[in-house]
């Protein structure tokens, strides 16, 4: 259960309704896994919940511009990782 928090739990220490968090998971930007009735956010998800939520409630961009910068920035991250490993190949040819 370590890698697991409930999301009743999450909610409440960020001050989050549930409905936010299960909207999110309608648009695939977070799993939700339930164990014996009680819903849980994978911990390794909640440093980008808590990006989303910020997004969400200090810059009031609605779930679906969430759905679109959360991609944008994945994109980013693979497109920057990709680069890392060209620049490391070509490095090894010179």
């Amino acid at each position: 259960m370590d890698k697991f928090i409930s999301i009743e739990q999450f909610c409440i220490h960020h001050n989050v309704d549930f409905a936010f968090i299960e909207s999110l998971n309608q648009y695939g930007l977070v799993e939700i896994t339930t164990i014996e009735d009680t819903r849980y956010i994978i911990v390794e998800q909640i440093k980008d919940v808590e990006k989303m939520i910020r997004m969400h409630y200090e810059l009031d961009i609605n779930i679906e511009g969430i759905e679109a910068i959360y991609h944008l920035l994945n994109k980013v991250d693979s497109l920057q990782e990709e680069l890392t490993i060209l620049k490391n190949k070509l490095n090894r040819y010179e």
